[in-house]
């Protein structure tokens, strides 16, 4: 099971990303926009993800993934379930939202990851 903790390791070694606490709801942006926000009970992570892509990732897993709701799903944005994946899954969640929001340059800067 993925922690907070492990979240918080990975997003913040990404450049240009500042935590914040918002509504008791722990969130990491680059500038104004969020790309990654963990549910108040930590059971739950969101996370940036292409709008055009999402049905597809939620109706291959239900069990993990879901849609956010309703108000959010203007937003290109997915949540999953930390108890559903491993630390490398998160990894590669948290990368590949960050790099949504980041210019080409930076997101090219991080290699590996």
């Amino acid at each position: 099971m993925v922690t907070v903790e492990d979240v918080r390791r990975v997003a913040s070694a990404l450049p240009r990303t500042e935590e914040h606490l918002i509504r008791d709801r722990v969130k990491f942006r680059v500038g104004r926009i969020v790309y990654v926000a963990i549910s108040a009970d930590e059971e739950w992570m969101g996370f940036a993800f292409p709008k055009e892509e999402r049905a597809v990732l939620v109706a291959g897993e239900p069990e993990k993934f879901r849609l956010p709701r309703l108000s959010d799903q203007r937003f290109n944005w997915v949540e999953v379930s930390l108890a559903a994946i491993d630390e490398p899954e998160m990894r590669e969640l948290v990368v590949d939202a960050w790099r949504m929001v980041v210019p080409k340059k930076v997101a090219a800067s991080v290699s590996g990851t």
